[in-house]
């Protein structure tokens, strides 16, 4: 994807990992996050994890030649669970809004109540901002979308999932900054207390 707010998406999600030596790309996709990761100052390991392996195989083409700093796994986001735990942050970029209410419960039990990160950076987008993108009312961006929520939701939901799990939350819209729709995105940054 090369659209401009996807690009400030990225940036913003970036951003808030820096710092991050060891980071958890949950649904990574073809690795528009794991590429530019791999360039910020003391990124030391990166685990890509995706359900599809056709993406996985298209991002192992991507890495440069002996770069060993990046594991491809296979699987899905409510398979995180303990194995993944010891990592400084996890992103999950416009993920969970392809995830069914069961998926999406059983993810955040996996990433919040399992791995334990200490930053968790999710984002997905701002249904408020659809009509800027000649979205037609009742639909969403992309067929495999399952909800897309509106500002307040998604806050309400990122302080459910922190308070349940003992971390603080911090909502903000990414992605252009409309004056009244907020950005096309919108980002959760979690730190556990």
């Amino acid at each position: 994807m090369t659209t401009w707010w996807h690009d400030e998406r990225l940036g913003a999600v970036l951003e808030a990992l820096r710092g991050a030596a060891r980071v958890l790309d949950v649904g990574c996709g073809a690795g528009d996050l794991v590429m530019p990761l791999l360039a910020l100052p003391g990124v030391e390991a990166v685990v890509a994890l995706d359900p599809d392996r056709a993406r996985l195989e298209a991002l192992r083409a991507r890495l440069p030649a002996g770069e060993g700093r990046v594991t491809l796994v296979h699987g899905s986001a409510a398979g995180v669970d303990g194995r993944l735990a010891g990592f400084d942050a996890c992103a999950l970029v416009e993920v969970i809004e392809h995830l069914d209410p069961a998926t999406l419960a059983a993810a955040v039990r996996g990433v919040f109540g399992l791995a334990r990160p200490g930053l968790v950076v999710v984002t997905t987008p701002n249904a408020e901002f659809n009509p800027l993108l000649g979205v037609p009312a009742r639909r969403f961006r992309h067929p495999g979308h399952r909800f897309e929520w509106g500002r307040a939701q998604f806050a309400g939901w990122a302080g459910g999932v922190a308070r349940a799990h003992g971390y603080a939350v911090a909502c903000r819209t990414i992605a252009g900054a409309h004056p009244v729709l907020g950005g096309a995105s919108q980002m959760a940054v979690f730190r556990r207390g």
